[in-house]
């Protein structure tokens, strides 16, 4: 029995047909294994947590951040004014100008303890980048959202490879109410 062209085609793609369904079978696997164990991990870190809220003792809170973190202010007009002012005085500790700032209205996934803040300063790159280390390295916790820069105003006497640079920072910070 001989087999025309057609018919050794026509079992090559099956042929071809079966091994990619096997391999599709065995990289479906792979991922599900992969996937149960990661669940598993994810289950252990879990438990390891639970270990250590029980261990830290009924009634008691486990302290995720210092209360530092936070801005302190009894309203959420005062904790704006706070993250104003501690951008105002990181921008001037780099030798920035701070041209203008202002509160952001609040998005629809932020909580309400969430102040957020849009700044803009004219700085050099090098300051720029020490700015920004210290808004988000420091306390209260800032968060930089958003970071557009443009070519600046060109300053008399600034050398052409540390122009001014405006910055538009788009900063995010949480409020802790304090006092009455």
């Amino acid at each position: 029995m001989t087999l025309n062209r057609e018919q050794t085609i026509s079992l090559a793609m099956l042929a071809l047909l079966l091994v990619l369904c096997a391999a599709l079978v065995q990289y479906a696997m792979q991922e599900r294994a992969d996937a149960a164990r990661e669940l598993g991990e994810r289950q252990e870190m879990v438990a390891q947590l639970e270990a250590r809220v029980r261990a830290n003792g009924p009634g008691r809170s486990l302290a995720l951040a210092p209360a530092t973190a936070f801005l302190e202010a009894p309203t959420q007009g005062l904790a704006g004014a706070q993250l104003q002012a501690y951008v105002a005085q990181t921008a001037s500790a780099q030798q920035a100008g701070l041209v203008s700032s202002g509160l952001e209205p609040s998005k629809r996934e932020d909580t309400p303890d969430t102040i957020r803040l849009q700044a803009t300063v004219e700085v050099s790159q090098a300051a720029l980048q020490a700015m920004l280390y210290r808004l988000e390295s420091g306390t209260p916790y800032v968060f930089v959202e958003a970071l557009t820069i443009q070519p600046g105003a060109s300053a008399a006497g600034r050398p052409p490879e540390d122009p001014l640079l405006r910055a538009m920072l788009s900063v995010r910070a949480v409020w802790r109410r304090s006092g009455p």
